[in-house]
């Protein structure tokens, strides 16, 4: 085995189609989709512009970042499509990968305004007053300029519905140093939690762990490493307790049952029992869409 080979949570085992089964016929071809609305958000990161760039679909409005990455990057993120691109590369290279890529683009783009127009949060989360989810419950921010560091107002890692995380920024702060300072906190919060609840898990299993980190993955909720390295996904500290337990719980097993097998899910079993809601629960999510939910 691969000494560095992961296992990623939710990983998809390939399909197996009998030959017994007949195929469906395929439906009708499907009516266009709906144009997405690519407005400009309210702010713009520093040194960013606002670009436009007309593809077969429909017209996709952007944010345009430069930086000293190597390659183009496309994002989505809660203010839509952000592009970052090397400093040496043309507008006219920026368009076409953004032409290239239009369908990925829009079916995302799709998906993000769904979840906001369904929890009505997209002009309220990053603001005084906007809430979010944090350890299972939705939390109250408000802006103290007179604040060093940001505070919060509950129980850490016990909070009620309607506690007041108050950050060490200005009334006037944009949305986006809102946002930067909100998940710096749920990052340091989330590696203090995470840390206690690898530690309760390894002990009561006689286990042990090479290293740990947070992970930013927009894809996988948790990895874990035939060398004994794991990664958590920092977004989870958005979910109550027991949804993070089945995360970590899930990974310690991997240590025992490196696949997905039957004996796999037996030892997760035996780690946590009862696991099978707190994994129907996070199914339901992305780590990429959070913290709309």
């Amino acid at each position: 085995m691969d000494p560095n080979r992961q296992l990623e949570l939710f990983s998809d085992a390939p399909a197996v189609t009998s030959p017994a089964i007949q195929p469906i016929p395929a439906p009708p071809p499907a009516s266009e989709p709906a144009a997405v609305t690519t407005a400009r958000p309210p702010s713009l990161p520093q040194n960013a512009r606002w670009r436009e760039v007309a593809t077969p679909a429909q017209t996709i409005g952007f944010v345009l970042q430069r930086s000293r990455r190597k390659s183009i990057g496309l994002v989505i993120n809660d203010d839509g499509l952000q592009v970052t691109a090397p400093n040496w590369v043309t507008l006219g290279q920026i368009d076409a990968a953004v032409v290239e890529k239009a369908s990925w683009i829009l079916d995302k783009l799709r998906a993000l305004r769904a979840r906001q127009q369904h929890l009505a949060t997209a002009d309220t989360l990053w603001q005084p007053g906007g809430s979010i989810p944090y350890l299972g419950r939705r939390i109250v921010l408000d802006l103290n300029g007179a604040r060093k560091t940001s505070a919060f107002g509950g129980r850490p890692f016990e909070p009620e519905n309607g506690d007041i995380l108050s950050l060490a920024l200005p009334p006037g702060a944009d949305r986006n140093r809102i946002r930067d300072s909100v998940h710096a906190w749920l990052q340091q919060q989330a590696k203090e939690w995470f840390e206690q609840r690898l530690r309760h898990f390894l002990d009561a299993n006689k286990l042990t762990i090479r290293r740990w980190r947070l992970s930013s993955a927009a894809t996988r909720w948790g990895s874990c490493s035939s060398d004994g390295n794991i990664m958590l996904n920092w977004r989870l500290i958005h979910f109550d307790h027991d949804v993070i337990d089945y995360v970590i719980a899930h990974e310690i097993a991997h240590l025992r049952e490196m696949n997905h097998s039957k004996d796999f899910w037996r030892e997760v079993g035996r780690i946590l029992p009862g696991f099978e809601r707190s994994r129907d629960v996070l199914r339901q999510h992305n780590p990429g869409s959070l913290p709309l939910i």
